[in-house]
């Protein structure tokens, strides 16, 4: 039995901070198992925040810095995570933070240099796990179906309610995943605005009446008519949901909280019924938003299935910790089938002393 304890480490579009999960995964019998050894979140402070938020408009010495500055901010996390959970990783496994991507322009760009991460924790670190597949064609994303199919083998579906919803299933044999629509990336943002980080339980939108004309226009958006290989960034978010939103200068930020909770709902049952999809495992920050949760629940017969808290909070870092490893192992942790590239191929760049572990 081959075995491997990595900690992975993910930023997401909603920013409320860095996940860092110590996993150990096992081998046997053509099977992989993992567990979570221990896991946190390392919420962003305000400077930190602005700056990720801010940077994709910024000249590109600042971005440069901020690249090298993050990978140590990075590095010195793990270090002070690992000396407080006493534990012993192997390597890391960064996704990074994402402040380009723009899959039809051909690049994506994910900060957090991984020099400087290798040199301030002292391991060996595996990253940039999306740029391959952009230079094969792909969308550079979702990743996680990988993780979703060797992890979760025996769920029919994975949902997860980030920055941005996305989901993974299998359809007539193939494994099939995408981004849905915006998610907690545009609710913490109307939160802030009424001076909250997020909205929790849900509460702001259940208080606020659903805007249908709104609704019906964020309904209408061409991304939701794609049918092959799709990806969302920030970028689109900005130049097509923000400017909508922004139109409706009478609706309250309660009642635009109430319609994008809707629409989020709305896309995702959609996509549950069209697939006729039976039951659903969910994961990410928005599980925790029961409002949300209900409004889909309202319109789909499929079952939502909420794991344990620890799954719910780092499926993601569990995910990109295993795709590491498959990364040293040489084994493609990036498909086609999910992200429209040329090919199967194997995707992340390696900084520091691997040879104990290759």
């Amino acid at each position: 039995m081959q075995s491997y304890q990595v900690i992975g480490l993910m930023s997401g579009s909603s920013m409320d901070g860095v996940d860092l999960a110590c996993c150990e995964f096992s081998y046997k019998d053509s099977n992989w198992e993992y567990k979570i050894i221990a896991a946190e979140t390392i919420p962003y402070d305000e400077k930190w925040r602005v700056r990720l938020s801010q940077l994709y408009k910024q000249p590109i010495d600042l971005y440069a810095k901020t690249d090298a500055f993050y990978g140590r901010y990075l590095g010195i996390l793990i270090k002070n995570f690992i000396q407080k959970h006493q534990i012993k990783p192997q390597l890391v496994a960064s996704h990074g933070h994402t402040i380009f991507h723009q899959p039809l322009a051909g690049f994506t760009a994910q900060i957090g240099d991984g020099a400087a991460i290798s040199a301030m924790c002292g391991l060996p670190v595996v990253n940039g796990f999306r740029s391959m597949d952009l230079a094969f064609g792909g969308q550079g994303a979702p990743l996680v179906p990988v993780g979703d199919k060797f992890l979760f083998p025996n769920e029919e579906a994975c949902l997860n309610l980030g920055g941005i919803a996305n989901i993974s299933f299998l359809k007539d044999g193939k494994l099939k995943a995408f981004d849905i629509s915006p998610c907690n990336i545009v609710m913490n943002r109307i939160a802030r605005w009424l001076g909250h980080s997020f909205d929790a339980e849900g509460r702001i939108a259940a208080t606020g009446e659903v805007d249908p004309i709104l609704l019906n226009e964020l309904e209408q958006l061409d991304f939701y008519q794609i049918n092959k290989a799709k990806s969302l960034g920030r970028e689109w978010i900005n130049a097509e949901f923000w400017p909508i939103i922004k139109k409706y200068q009478d609706t309250s930020e309660e009642e635009k909280m109430a319609t994008i909770a809707e629409h989020i709902a709305l896309r995702i049952a959609a996509v549950l019924n069209e697939n006729q999809i039976n039951k659903v495992l969910v994961t990410g920050g928005g599980t925790f938003n029961s409002n949300l949760i209900k409004l889909i629940q309202s319109k789909t017969k499929a079952q939502l299935v909420l794991p344990d808290e620890m799954t719910i909070h780092f499926k993601e870092a569990l995910i990109f910790a295993f795709l590491g490893v498959l990364r040293i192992r040489n084994e493609e942790n990036v498909w086609s089938e999910v992200t429209g590239s040329k090919t199967n191929h194997i995707g992340g760049a390696l900084w520091g002393n691997f040879k104990d572990i290759i």
